[in-house]
């Protein structure tokens, strides 16, 4: 089982620094990869808790975000550059990209480059988003009925800028002429790619058959989540007549808080709210054994929102990996 870090750049207050200092600690600790939160805004409503769907359209969840609109938590997107520049061997990411927010060809040439800056260390997250509010500050409202196909339209043009001296397209959010984008990723064939589909095996198979991609982002899974997320998967791979294996380097992974307590936490099943990584060391231990033996091959370890410490979570990392991760690959 890998390791990777959702750096917290998203809370009411962030600090660079401390966004560096986990990085730099992931880094030391051989994580496999740190990712950034996409958010570009935090509707005013969401303080009165009327925001049109609650946070990943997932009913658990109130009509509000963790984050009060006057937050002044930190963009996802530019950290990428910053976190290239910032490490030597991690590789990065954000989880996910909402296309929608961005024109695909322009995308696809900026991820190119920032594959140059990290030396062939980006990984591409990409999701269709699920805030109307936002899709609206974005200039993007027009698109949220057929976001799911400006996903598909965007993994289309990515790859092909990235595979082709000269490359055109002729969709519905991208249509242009034959063109050069500059410099190609250092990566062969192309960055992996990582789709993020929270409700819909069927999609997420689809996806991942025609397109080749590398892995699947779930948020707050348990491991009979993860169990049920990879046959589903699989099953709809075999219908579509796909010869992809989840089994040969494709990533199961899920975005899940993480918090090492001194006191045993209520383990009872909550859905989305469940601590499944939040928990006494033992407990961490037993659940990240469950997920092992799931299929689970790389948490997306996540600080909460608020009330824990950027000085505690660096204690729990260095915990988590001189005490925990030996049981855990000890089965």
């Amino acid at each position: 089982m890998k390791l990777a870090l959702y750096l917290p750049n998203f809370r009411n207050k962030v600090t660079v620094k401390e966004l560096e200092d986990l990085t730099a600690l992931a880094e030391e600790l051989d994580f496999d990869s740190v990712w950034t939160l996409d958010r570009v805004v935090v509707p005013e409503a969401s303080d009165r808790n009327e925001m049109q769907f609650p946070f990943g359209m997932m009913e658990q969840f109130p009509l509000q975000m963790p984050v009060s609109a006057r937050g002044e938590w930190l963009h996802g997107m530019p950290l990428i550059p910053w976190l290239a520049a910032k490490t030597k061997k991690v590789r990065i990411g954000m989880s996910i990209i909402d296309t929608p927010y961005r024109a695909p060809a322009v995308l696809a040439g900026e991820i190119a480059t920032i594959d140059h800056l990290s030396n062939g260390r980006v990984n591409v997250g990409v999701g269709s988003g699920w805030m109307p509010e936002e899709f609206a500050a974005a200039g993007a409202a027009h698109i949220f009925p057929k976001r799911h196909k400006h996903v598909r339209e965007t993994i289309e043009v990515m790859q092909g800028i990235w595979k082709n001296e000269l490359f055109e397209y002729h969709g519905e959010f991208a249509d242009f002429e034959s063109c050069g984008f500059g410099a190609k990723p250092l990566q062969k064939p192309h960055p992996p790619i990582y789709f993020s589909g929270l409700k819909d095996p069927k999609r997420s198979a689809s996806r991942i058959a025609k397109y080749g991609l590398s892995g699947w982002i779930g948020i707050q899974d348990t491991p009979e989540e993860i169990e049920r997320w990879r046959s589903e998967i699989k099953r709809e791979l075999v219908d579509l007549g796909s010869d992809r294996s989840l089994d040969d380097g494709f990533d199961m992974c899920s975005m899940i808080w993480f918090v090492i307590t001194e006191e045993k936490t209520d383990q009872t099943p909550n859905r989305k709210l469940s601590n499944l990584l939040v928990g006494t060391a033992e407990q961490i231990t037993d659940n990240l054994k469950r997920y092992n033996e799931a299929g689970m091959t790389m948490p997306l370890l996540w600080p909460p929102f608020a009330d824990v410490p950027v000085s505690k979570t660096l204690d729990d990392l260095k915990q988590l990996t001189e005490e925990i991760m030996p049981k855990v690959n000890a089965i």
